[in-house]
């Protein structure tokens, strides 16, 4: 549910002191991008490219469709296909390896692109108070995986005086170096860019569950209304600072390409950047991204008073946005249809699929998103998947659909899994 990124390949671990990529290496990395340089140049790409435009723009098309194993991506790219040694490398060729099944195997919409994106280096102070885990698993070049429980820091409102905004120290000198190796090796053969994803969403209540914890926050809108204000103000305030150096600095990239964007679908479009601009990027030439999943406990008429006005004012940046993710959106739609320019909405498991229908019509994208557990059986069961998908689509047939598997812990260890589930719901889409 938390800490979803656009490229789930983890390097946020990774240790970027050893840049020493030997020769035998170079050679697998090479190899692997030669593969997806091939790909990409395939007339193919830019048919799907096309095709997210206009389905972003809401012109009617065929329901779109994009599959994100994330932690299933572990029983895909298994640790015996990792061929390098260098902790730089490994990661590099599960990036590579990664985008190869997609373009050669998994069947879905994704557009493959010439290109190697490397990330600034950089620190992120956080809130100054850090939740205390217990459980989960780290790897330095795959997803994070397992699952985990946290102990709350901010047990008492008095301990408030203990937080601080975020503050972000960009390591220019080593954030150069990796980049001039990444084109050293790779940049005869695909683009190599400095693009940084600095954020999924800016709900704030993760943060928000990190620092006080859910079952707190439940009572907190009783027994502590103003503190709880008091928080999210803080969480808020906080967030525009953090957006506003990104902004300033320059460190902003455009996602109107084949950056993931919201909780599904990717941010192909025409209305952005803005047409005044120059180069610089801002908040306003992008897609923005906001959701509450962990207070789906609450009503909406606590979401509207707690949650949301601290919301709506981060998303007034954004030239077009995206709300939701794996909460059910229909108690809430009254409230989010406020945002301004909202283009992408979730349509959860747990959404009533008619209602949503009948809330976004053709004026949204409906962002379906099929339950996960269909894929986490070594043997899925076709027919029930196929049915699932045609009636949706058949009560969503006026919409602007697109069909997004995502969220699964595992695909029952069969990578098959995912390439049959895409092609049956590109089978179904090419009824529609």
């Amino acid at each position: 549910m938390f800490e979803h990124l656009n490229v789930r390949i983890n390097d946020s671990h990774v240790d970027y002191r050893n840049l020493n990529v030997n020769k035998k290496e170079r050679q697998i990395l090479r190899e692997l991008a030669s593969k997806i340089a091939e790909i990409a140049a395939k007339p193919e790409q830019e048919t799907k490219k096309k095709l997210w435009i206009e389905h972003n723009a809401l012109k009617p098309t065929r329901p779109l469709i994009f599959c994100d194993p994330e932690n299933g991506w572990n029983e895909i790219i298994t640790d015996d296909q990792i061929k390098c040694e260098n902790e730089v490398a490994r990661y590099w060729e599960a990036v590579l390896r990664k985008e190869l099944f997609w373009g050669e195997s998994m069947g879905d919409d994704r557009v493959i692109e010439p290109y190697f994106d490397i990330h600034h280096i950089y620190t992120d102070t956080g809130w100054g108070l850090k939740e205390k885990r217990v459980g989960g698993e780290i790897d330095v070049y795959r997803l994070d995986g397992g699952s985990y429980k946290w102990e709350a820091p901010l047990k008492d409102y008095s301990d408030m005086n203990k937080l601080h905004f975020p503050e972000i120290k960009v390591d220019y000198e080593t954030t150069q170096k990796v980049l001039e190796l990444a084109q050293e090796i790779l940049g005869d053969i695909l683009r190599v860019r400095l693009k940084t994803i600095w954020w999924w969403s800016v709900g704030l209540t993760d943060d928000l569950a990190y620092l006080r914890g859910l079952e707190a926050i439940l009572y907190d809108v009783y027994d502590h209304p103003d503190e709880l204000h008091k928080l999210m103000a803080f969480l808020y305030e906080g967030t525009l600072a953090k957006l506003d150096f990104l902004e300033k600095n320059g460190l902003l990239s455009l996602n109107n390409d084949g950056t993931f964007v919201g909780s599904g679908g990717y941010g192909w479009t025409e209305e952005l950047p803005q047409q005044d601009f120059a180069g610089k990027v801002r908040l306003k030439d992008m897609w923005g991204m906001s959701e509450s999943q962990v207070t789906v406990g609450l009503s909406p008429k606590m979401f509207e008073e707690f949650i949301f006005p601290y919301q709506l004012p981060l998303l007034e940046k954004f030239g077009l946005n995206c709300y939701g993710c794996c909460e059910p959106l229909n108690p809430r739609w009254d409230i989010i249809k406020k945002i301004p320019r909202l283009r992408r909405v979730s349509v959860s498991p747990w959404a009533k699929i008619e209602d949503m229908c009948e809330k976004l019509e053709d004026k949204y994208i409906f962002s379906w998103k099929p339950h996960p557990g269909v894929l986490a059986t070594p043997n899925i069961d076709e027919d029930q998947i196929r049915q699932d998908i045609r009636r949706v689509l058949k009560i969503t047939r006026n919409c602007r659909v697109e069909i997004i598997m995502k969220d699964n812990h595992t695909i029952g260890k069969n990578p098959e899994n995912v390439i049959k589930w895409c092609k049956i719901a590109r089978e179904e889409a090419e009824r529609v």
